[in-house]
């Protein structure tokens, strides 16, 4: 089974494979099931809005990813929006 430490360097690889551009990414939560066959990580990160109104304001904004993973292997199984209110 991959620790804490190696499942969030694989969410962190992961999410920069697909958004090159993100910026400050920071781990947020972890989470291993109580069967231990997964671990979920949200991760932040700084990107460029896609709202012209706060491109204006701000430039950039925080983004929040939960990443969940397979604890033997590491695989990423999903990458989901996390939407904090």
């Amino acid at each position: 089974m991959i620790d804490v430490k190696e499942a969030s360097n694989k969410a962190i690889e992961y999410l920069v494979s697909f958004f090159p551009e993100a910026e400050k990414v920071q781990l947020e939560e972890v989470e291993l099931t109580n069967d231990k066959a997964h671990w979920f990580i949200t991760l932040s990160y700084e990107g460029v809005s896609n709202s012209v109104a706060s491109s204006l304001l701000v430039g950039k904004s925080v983004r929040y990813k939960i990443f969940k993973l397979e604890a033997d292997s590491g695989e990423v199984i999903s990458m989901k929006i996390r939407d904090i209110k």
